[in-house]
């Protein structure tokens, strides 16, 4: 029975031979990462050119339900344009070398900094360490940034609809404008700076 593992026979003198398996190790915290996408709202997806029974495996231990087997770089590739086709927005995540066409068509794509050279070379973002709790984590910091902007944005536009139309009135002197103009910079940089707090609490 096909349990996933990688193995090797060893027969001596026509004896039973002696059966030696290997498992690759799962990346730091696969598992918890897999489970803090699924918790934002995402679908994983695992692709993989291994064989069925190895892709399960590896499926199972970290939770992911749509696993794909014996992909190859022109099937991965093919699923991730039928994802974006479908209106999904795909972050694809890699590190071999057979990564790269899909890293290259995702609408965003990540890597770790030991993977191959052609894979991080197509990446948009490459994170240091093994940890693939670096994914949600990029996620998050994303997501806060937007957030943020968007509250910048608004920020400045209410500021302009509030104080241009009493500047042009007259109501308003140059000198009141002026402080007024760099107490408006001053708490767009401020609301900025809780982009690097919020990162700074998650880590």
């Amino acid at each position: 029975e096909d349990q996933g593992l990688l193995e090797f026979a060893f027969r001596r003198d026509g004896k039973a031979p002696v059966l030696f398996q290997f498992e690759d190790m799962l990346r730091p915290e696969a598992a918890e990462s897999v489970a803090a996408l699924q918790a934002m709202g995402l679908d994983v997806h695992l692709l993989s050119g291994d064989r069925e029974a190895a892709v399960a495996r590896v499926a199972q231990a970290v939770g992911i339900a749509t696993a794909v087997s014996r992909a190859s770089p022109q099937a991965k590739l093919a699923y991730v344009d039928a994802l974006s086709k479908a209106g999904k927005k795909v972050l694809m995540v890699g590190d071999g070398i057979n990564d790269a066409p899909a890293l290259a068509a995702g609408y965003t794509s990540m890597a770790p900094s030991t993977a191959s050279d052609i894979g991080r070379t197509a990446a948009e973002t490459v994170w240091m360490g093994e940890s693939a709790l670096a994914v949600p984590r990029a996620i998050k910091v994303s997501r806060r940034t937007q957030r943020i902007a968007k509250e910048n944005f608004a920020l400045a536009v209410g500021y302009n609809v509030l104080a241009v139309p009493l500047a042009m009135a007259g109501f308003v002197s140059p000198l009141v404008a002026a402080v007024a103009m760099s107490t408006s910079s001053i708490i767009v940089i401020a609301n900025a700076l809780r982009v690097g707090l919020g990162r700074t609490a998650q880590a």
